[in-house]
């Protein structure tokens, strides 16, 4: 029901982007719920051997080289899903903070830790 839940949370927070950003741009709930979707299986199965690979210019950036790399993955993402789509790289790279940013907050709000009532 948690991972239900979360999937839904995280296909509202990509629905929401279109309100914030006017680069993005989803046309219906089901675009948003399939592109979730996808950037789940994306984010679980790709981008931890994305990250291994990237390790050294991502020590050399700080850390910096993550934000790029996620906006990479949400802006191929929204390439596949038909439905979604993004401008360009760097409205990729806002969206995909922002998304995070929309994600977290609905996540904490309305998603109770294990052990509390």
């Amino acid at each position: 029901m948690r991972l239900l839940l979360t999937w839904l949370i995280n296909a509202a927070a990509l629905f929401a982007l279109p309100f914030l950003l006017s680069s993005v741009t989803v046309t219906h709930f089901g675009a948003a719920i399939l592109a979730a979707l996808v950037l789940g299986l994306v984010n679980t199965l790709i981008r931890p051997l994305l990250v291994l690979l990237t390790l050294p210019v991502t020590l050399l950036s700080l850390g910096l080289f993550i934000l790029v790399l996620n906006a990479l993955l949400f802006w191929g993402v929204t390439n596949l899903v038909p439905g979604i789509a993004v401008t360009g790289f760097w409205s990729a790279f806002l969206a995909s903070i922002v998304y995070s940013i929309i994600s977290w907050a609905l996540s904490t709000l309305l998603l109770k830790k294990d052990g509390q009532s």
